[in-house]
């Protein structure tokens, strides 16, 4: 069978490579050609583009990018049609994969989706278009299910495939690993400020602030593998600072606590049982816009799959030095800490055990197969 998969991120190339892995494991004639990143190229199959080139973020960005952005949706399409797939999938990267699904059920391919936009947070009028244009939609989080048989869209909750990431991921030596990266014996807090440019460029500093004031621990950056330690290098300001490149998980393994962008990385940091306070801060004028139309109580993962408040979420204008060193304070207190550790399991239960890419490529391959 041959498989055309779309991933715009960092996070979709990891999804992305561990649902081929099932797709070769189900289907080992699988004929796979994709857009994606390191981790779907190290599998096999044909990138065509790097996301890389794919990743805007926020509204004004994307209005900046428009141009870019047509050229790819054209020359997208034209790869396609050339390919001629038995199976579309898409992962994630809503604003773009949508556009292409439309295109894709006006030619009559078969459209799958797998990790559904958030359509749940925003523009729930979306739906519509998924119903119309999407044949088969796989979901992770365990709300999802119950959001789409709201609006009479039957989907599949495959479960997370984080918890296969993490579970099936090589146990780092972490007195190796400290050495190796000259981390010394503090306890560490690991940074987190996303993989894009604009993430970083709004995150690192304020995260920074904190390094002097907690001599007792080391402060380590969680370099993104999209982004050179060039680009990190001019937000550093102090000794009481080290940067790790593209070994996010051996980072948060060995972690005592976190300061995380908002995104995947908050549901990783719980997942790793590393206490974490929430951050983000974007375009004023994207941030706006965002207010006005996501509906959401919490902005993390976490909160949302646990419908409460567990972990802190600083956002925008309360995204500061004072209130980060605050939140910090209490996330290093072993009270707060055992309560934090205590909803992190429950947190695991919710997401549905380990096999998310495996059911997925399995359903995949069944159906196209039938």
């Amino acid at each position: 069978m041959k498989y055309y998969i779309i991933a715009g991120e960092a996070s979709g190339d990891l999804h992305g490579s561990n649902l081929m892995k099932s797709l070769l494991a189900t289907d080992p004639s699988a004929d796979i050609r994709f857009w994606g990143g390191d981790l779907m190229q190290s599998v096999g199959g044909t990138l065509v583009k790097h996301y890389k080139e794919l990743s805007f973020m926020g509204f004004v960005e994307v209005l900046l990018h428009l141009k870019t952005i047509f050229k790819n949706s054209a020359f997208c399409k034209k790869d396609i049609a050339e390919f001629s797939p038995d199976v579309l999938i898409c992962i994630d990267y809503s604003g773009f994969n949508l556009r292409i699904a439309k295109w894709a059920t006006a030619q009559k391919i078969t459209t799958n989706y797998y990790i559904s936009p958030q359509v749940w947070a925003s523009r729930a009028g979306r739906v519509a278009a998924i119903k119309r244009d999407i044949d088969a939609m796989y979901v992770i989080l365990p709300f999802e299910e119950a959001f789409y048989a709201s609006h009479n869209y039957k989907v599949h909750f495959v479960g997370h495939p984080l918890i296969d990431a993490i579970a099936d991921r090589p146990q780092v030596d972490a007195i190796t690993f400290r050495k190796t990266h000259a981390l010394g014996d503090k306890p560490i807090i690991a940074l987190l400020p996303g993989s894009r440019k604009q993430e970083i460029k709004e995150m690192l500093s304020v995260m920074l602030s904190l390094a002097d004031a907690y001599n007792a621990y080391q402060f380590v950056i969680a370099g993104a593998p999209s982004q050179e330690f060039s680009f990190y290098q001019q937000f550093i300001t102090t000794t009481n600072v080290q940067f790790v490149a593209n070994k996010t998980y051996d980072l948060l393994s060995i972690s005592t606590a976190a300061l995380v962008t908002s995104g995947t990385a908050t549901l990783e940091t719980a997942l790793f049982k590393v206490p974490q306070v929430v951050c983000y801060k974007g375009n004023a004028i994207s941030y706006a816009i965002a207010k006005r139309i996501i509906t959401l109580q919490y902005i993390s993962l976490v909160n949302l799959i646990l419908n409460k408040e567990v972990v802190k979420e600083l956002i925008q204008n309360d995204f500061t030095t004072k209130n980060l060193r605050k939140e910090l304070d209490k996330i290093l207190d072993p009270s707060h800490r055992e309560t934090l550790f205590e909803a992190y399991y429950d947190l695991e239960q919710k997401l549905g055990g380990k096999g998310a890419s495996l059911k997925t490529a399995e359903m995949i391959v069944r159906s196209i197969s039938s």
